[in-house]
């Protein structure tokens, strides 16, 4: 009788710990509401003292610790809820989205694909899964998502939107055309359809029509700096800078004070013609950049429209001072391909490459590699000739000396091939 009395009361404990322990649950929701975090983790940390194995609770202290911006202890709570209830989608998609936004595609990827199994047309699902076939190149999968989504709701540009940009970044241009296009029919003021299209058309030499769609988007909404910024680049890789420098106008006019922008509004007063006005605009470029040689040299062009010849030879020495930096090194850029080139015998296109070189530092070294190929590797005699005779004629002027014995040896190969040379 006495067991029998026992086993009932430890019954009675347990079953009054778990309804406790239920009725603890609201309380963490309200505590979620009033933005009682830390009350919510203590609270949570002494429930799963009685109680590890209750997966709300770590999900609920996970909540929390994203809300203080602790995403560590926030993975770890979201993993455990998982690992107690893995057949729970709202665990699963916490996780999910934590590995996303914390860069682990590869994790979240095979979650979400089972999210999207488990409903495949829960638009937050298959969100993430596509921006990750995405960000893997993988973009007929994503379309083929998309377009499932379009099949269940062909009024929503979103997906007009969504099948267009996999189609561009796939290298369907027509196609992607032709989905902007359409969402632009349902929806006349999608900026972002107007600025992927735009780009398309820009894209397939067809600037005016780019321009066109930017103008008509910067009607819609005059605050998207964006759209001026996109309409300018066009005008000005078109060569068309007045058009151009009033739209990098209204962009310094709204702050920002882009050093790129700086300097072409003042190119754009200065093919204009408008030197004074330019040369302000060019000197805040440089202040921001002074490596820049292009804007040295336009302010050398307009100080020499306003006949400041002082000031134009200054700026112009300016950007030869800093050309002249750049030179030796592309120089040795292009020697070192051309011993590529010259490794796998190419050998046309290691002396072009040597001839690059040869332009920008004129080392007399480079004739003599350019001989020793045309000499041992492409039998032209006449042009080992050249570029042997051409190497003594300049040699004392090397910044690397070669041994006299090593010019002398030159010298009687080329004796030798001119007394041999075919009649």
């Amino acid at each position: 009788m006495k067991k029998h009395l026992f086993s009932f009361c430890v019954l009675l404990m347990l079953f009054i710990q778990a309804n406790a322990q239920r009725n603890q649950i609201p309380a963490l929701d309200l505590m979620l509401l009033r933005g009682e975090y830390r009350a919510l983790l203590d609270t949570g940390k002494q429930i799963i003292t009685r109680d590890s194995l209750n997966p709300e609770i770590y999900y609920k202290m996970a909540v929390a610790w994203q809300n203080l911006l602790n995403e560590e202890m926030a993975m770890k709570n979201l993993q455990k809820a998982v690992a107690l209830n893995p057949e729970q989608p709202a665990y699963q998609y916490a996780l999910a989205k934590a590995l996303y936004n914390d860069g682990k595609f590869r994790e979240a990827k095979p979650m979400f694909s089972l999210l999207c199994e488990g409903d495949s047309l829960y638009w937050p699902y298959s969100h993430y899964l596509t921006s990750i076939l995405m960000l893997e190149k993988n973009y007929e999968d994503a379309r083929l998502i998309y377009l499932r989504f379009h099949a269940k709701d062909t009024t929503n540009t979103l997906f007009y939107d969504k099948i267009g940009f996999s189609c561009l970044k796939n290298g369907d241009l027509d196609q992607a055309i032709g989905w902007y296009q359409r969402s632009l029919n349902l929806n006349p003021r999608n900026i972002t359809a107007i600025k992927n299209l735009s780009w398309l058309y820009a894209s397939l030499n067809q600037p005016e029509t780019a321009i066109d769609l930017l103008t008509k988007g910067i009607k819609t909404d005059s605050t998207d700096l964006d759209l001026y910024v996109r309409r300018a680049q066009i005008c000005y890789t078109k060569n068309w800078t007045k058009k151009a420098l009033d739209d990098y106008l209204v962009l310094l006019a709204a702050g920002d004070t882009t050093e790129l922008y700086l300097k072409r509004a003042g190119i754009g007063y200065c093919y204009n013609r408008q030197p004074v006005e330019a040369i302000p605009f060019l000197k805040l470029a440089y202040k921001v950049d002074s490596t820049d040689y292009e804007t040295c040299s336009f302010l050398g062009q307009c100080y020499f429209l306003t006949k400041d010849i002082p000031a134009s030879t200054t700026w112009y020495e300016k950007a030869i001072t800093i050309l002249s930096a750049v030179n030796p090194k592309m120089a040795l850029t292009y020697n070192l391909i051309g011993d590529s080139y010259k490794q796998e015998k190419s050998y046309s296109k290691a002396i072009d490459q040597y001839l690059k070189a040869f332009a920008l530092n004129n080392d007399p070294n480079l004739n003599m590699v350019i001989a020793n190929i045309y000499d041992e590797s492409l039998n032209n005699r006449e042009r080992a000739i050249f570029y042997y005779q051409k190497y003594l004629d300049t040699e004392k002027f090397a910044k690397m000396k070669m041994p006299p014995p090593y010019i002398q040896k030159v010298r009687d190969r080329l004796i030798y091939l001119k007394q041999n040379a075919p009649k």
